[in-house]
């Protein structure tokens, strides 16, 4: 199944933008009539038909909806530090993404090395890994986010609080967190400092650890994707 992304299907018919239509005809070499699926990337996936080959005005013609397609019974929030290499970050959105996470937030912590990013990018990262994997998801991906600002904006949150930290005191993400939703503090090459754990600690977060080892960034924000996916799963 090939999927197109097209975030504002509200008609009977939807025109694709010109790279997914350069895509669809040139590459895929659709035709008028053949069957394409979309998603909007908000659970919905459309069925359609091609009504028009015209690369500068390719349309479908809608003929099947699938409203919640995937819809997870949980609801993962990752907060991870940007790495200071962004290809690395990238492929954290993109792993993460086809394990799958609901929302995503870069958090800028005392020991980050990285302070900003280029958010259209990332999202065309998501977008991509999104139909790759064949899910009509999108994950959320939230403005970096200085690390008590985040604190402070999550006190209320109903969800599994956990801030992942190498230390022998702490027991592993798999033995503290059951089901449900979830929310993962992430930090960066450096770690956090302790007074970030502190303040983490303060508003009801639990210090779990994710193995022995040491992960880095991106590899510890994939093992805590499919440690909650696992979780839920049995």
């Amino acid at each position: 199944m090939q999927l197109f992304y097209a975030p504002q299907i509200l008609k009977e018919q939807y025109l694709l933008d010109k790279i997914d239509a350069q895509h669809c005809l040139k590459v895929l070499r659709k035709k008028e009539g053949d069957l394409l699926h979309l998603v909007d990337g908000q659970g919905g996936l459309y069925e359609a038909s091609l009504t028009s080959s015209n690369p500068k005005k390719c349309t479908f013609e809608l003929l099947k909806t699938t409203p919640y397609f995937g819809k997870r019974a949980f609801r993962l929030h990752l907060a991870i530090a940007p790495t200071k290499n962004i290809s690395r970050l990238e492929w954290f959105l993109e792993k993460a993404t086809e394990i799958g996470v609901e929302e995503i937030t870069p958090i800028l912590c005392r020991y980050a090395e990285r302070k900003f990013i280029k958010e259209e990018r990332l999202n065309k990262i998501l977008v991509v890994a999104m139909k790759q994997s064949l899910k009509a998801y999108l994950p959320m991906l939230n403005p970096l986010t200085k690390f008590s600002n985040f604190i402070d904006q999550q006190k209320a949150t109903k969800s599994f609080k956990g801030i992942a930290c190498m230390t022998e005191k702490e027991s592993h993400l798999f033995h503290n967190y059951q089901e449900g939703n979830a929310l993962i503090l992430i930090g960066p090459e450096g770690g956090f400092s302790e007074k970030e754990v502190e303040a983490a600690k303060a508003t009801n977060y639990k210090v779990v650890s994710l193995g022995d080892n040491r992960l880095r960034t991106e590899t510890a924000g994939v093992v805590v994707c499919q440690t909650v996916k696992t979780m839920c799963s049995v």
